[in-house]
């Protein structure tokens, strides 16, 4: 049996806008806007999961979702890093900032390296793989990324040549641990939201 899994970006929030390490903040009022208005667009799903994130717990909820939060499909933990912007911890901790992003098992930061996010979300998509039919979850953009360097096995390095745009669906499809990648279609007319 094909298993597809559907993966919803949510809404954007403040961390987005401002390039800071995510604190579970809310999205927007017009990203959520946008979610109700893409309710009832997603082909209907055997199991909903989402993120433990406000964000994708909100925006499943305006897109009518009955999405259970599931702690395997939380984003990177960013340890220290939380709640601070890009451009802080750059100037604080320049080498940091340049090992976090050349080096897929770097967690100085206290939190998750990319290489452990993307094991585990591999993880889970392997274990809702074997009977799983159609699977739909509304996950933060990392954890996108992470199935889909999962999906082509790719380096994990290649976690940065990917560009998640919020409320927009990548699909996996596949069976026997081989996937078939659809990117970034987005949930409502007028192109992806920024």
């Amino acid at each position: 049996m094909t298993t597809r899994v559907m993966l919803v970006s949510p809404a954007a929030g403040d961390a987005q806008r401002e390039v800071r390490f995510d604190d579970d903040s809310p999205p927007h009022a017009a990203g959520l806007r946008r979610a109700r208005a893409a309710a009832g667009a997603l082909p209907a799903a055997d199991r909903v999961f989402a993120s433990p994130s406000a964000r994708c717990r909100r925006t499943a909820e305006e897109l009518g979702l009955p999405a259970g939060p599931v702690p395997e499909l939380a984003g990177c933990a960013m340890g220290e890093w939380r709640g601070r912007t890009l451009a802080e911890v750059a100037e604080t901790e320049p080498l940091a900032v340049s090992a976090w992003l050349s080096d897929p098992d770097f967690a100085g930061h206290g939190g998750e390296s990319l290489r452990q996010l993307c094991d585990r979300v591999a993880g889970w998509l392997t274990r809702m793989a074997p009977d799983a039919g159609r699977v739909l979850a509304v996950v933060e953009p990392d954890v996108v990324r992470a199935a889909a360097v999962c999906a082509l096995r790719v380096p994990a390095d290649a976690f940065w040549r990917l560009d998640v745009a919020p409320l927009t669906v990548t699909e996996l499809s596949g069976r026997g641990g081989r996937w078939n990648l659809g990117l970034g279609r987005a949930l409502y007319g007028g192109g992806a939201e920024r």
